[in-house]
């Protein structure tokens, strides 16, 4: 596994190295975020009981932010070294695919769940959480950061430049991640765009996560759990099946 710690080392500097864009600024958008949503529907709006809008919305900003850089964390990376030229250097070693797919994804993960924890850091100025699921926090937390590392990989094996991939991230990754639950309940949407959200599986990973903080959830985390590991593994199988056959990656 010296292939894959030596990979997992460098794609832990490249974002650590540039902290200030990839670390900061993401929680600086997430505070802005708070601030003004809070602000305006603060005491206008109450989706549990006894809960309060400022702490709703901050289980879904630290969700949002963490899953939009885990994305941003893979496929930066292999764009780059696609641009650069020097994806040559992945594909030379005696490194196998599932140790490619698993360097990218575990620096994803751990990108997403720092900025994740600067999110949760920052908003405790301006509400108080229980944490009463910690475990069903952390699956969902892992588990979600892991299914936008892969989808990062796939993206940045398809796209040829950065405009390409900033039509996949503009295009599918925020709306998805904007219109999953991240400053509403779904049971305050009509019925049709309820039945809609449940298509989306960025839906059950902020749900779930919700979950672990107030035991609150508009579905069962078990359903939200099977959902959100079902969509991981059929999206590692496709990463992995991107990696074997070389996809804009041999030329």
């Amino acid at each position: 596994m010296r292939g894959f710690s030596t990979l997992l080392y460098k794609e832990l500097l490249r974002f650590w190295k540039v902290g200030f864009q990839t670390i900061l600024a993401p929680v600086v958008t997430a505070l802005l975020y708070l601030l003004i949503f809070s602000h305006a529907l603060k005491g206008r709006v109450q989706v549990y009981p006894g809960v309060s809008y400022t702490a709703f919305l901050v289980p879904g900003l630290v969700m949002m932010s963490a899953l939009q850089n885990a994305f941003a964390n893979s496929s930066s990376s292999l764009i780059q070294s696609k641009v650069m030229g020097n994806v040559v250097f992945l594909l030379l070693p005696p490194l196998s695919y599932p140790e490619i797919f698993l360097a990218y994804t575990t620096a994803a993960v751990i990108r997403g769940v720092i900025v994740g924890l600067g999110v949760f850091a920052v908003t405790m100025a301006f509400t108080h959480l229980p944490v009463r699921e910690p475990l069903w926090l952390a699956a969902f937390a892992l588990l979600g950061c892991s299914i936008l590392g892969a989808a990062g990989i796939v993206a940045g094996i398809w796209a040829d430049k950065f405009d390409q991939l900033a039509a996949f991230q503009n295009f599918i990754i925020v709306p998805l991640t904007f219109l999953s639950g991240v400053f509403y309940s779904i049971h305050s949407l009509p019925a049709f765009w309820q039945a809609l959200s449940r298509f989306n599986p960025f839906f059950y990973v902020i749900d779930g996560f919700r979950y672990g903080f107030f035991g609150l959830s508009d579905v069962s985390p078990w359903i939200s759990l099977g959902v959100v590991f079902g969509f991981f593994l059929a999206l590692s199988l496709l990463t992995l099946q991107l990696l074997r056959s070389g996809y804009k990656l041999r030329f």
